[in-house]
């Protein structure tokens, strides 16, 4: 039988192009992995949120979980959607939580600093439209890594419905 080519491999399985299987699936892949958290070099960034705000609020708290494979100290973060944006902590002192703004926070080598409620959070001021749940905030921290190069690390925050303190 002459001019007769039978492929070794068939790309079509039920009426469906396996490429085309194989790319969606990349793509859910990709995005999967690209939600689970922000890596840049030895930063890795999980779980950030904050809370929408209410009619008239301009601050909002911002939260996340952050991993260096190196001793590293975050040094500032800024966000185009505030006037300004700081780092803060909690402190429990004579029967009162007292917040008060800090100039870093230390990340030590394979340890997870989580930013809480309670402890070292982001606060951004001067909001120039209130946050709805749903959407995404950008920001982006500045980390000076043990060798004092700098790392600037985008993250997104996940906007989430407004509640009470305490419901999570």
């Amino acid at each position: 039988m002459q001019g007769v080519y039978t492929p070794l491999f068939q790309f079509v399985s039920n009426g469906e192009n396996i490429m085309a299987k194989l790319y969606r699936f990349g793509g859910l892949l990709a995005a999967l992995l690209l939600s689970a958290g922000v890596y840049a070099g030895d930063i890795q960034v999980e779980g950030a949120w904050t809370r929408a705000t209410a009619p008239g609020q301009d601050k909002a708290m911002v939260y996340l979980s952050i991993t260096s494979a190196q001793d590293a100290t975050i040094v500032g973060v800024s966000a185009k959607a505030s006037k300004t944006a700081g780092m803060h902590t909690m402190e429990h002192k004579g029967g009162k939580m007292r917040m008060y703004e800090v100039k870093s926070i230390s990340l030590p080598a394979n340890g997870r600093m989580v930013m809480s409620l309670h402890g070292y959070h982001l606060e951004l001021a001067g909001l120039k439209a209130p946050l709805k749940a749903g959407e995404t905030l950008p920001l982006t921290l500045s980390i000076e890594m043990a060798d004092k190069r700098m790392v600037k690390v985008d993250v997104q925050a996940e906007v989430r419905p407004l509640k009470s303190a305490t419901q999570k």
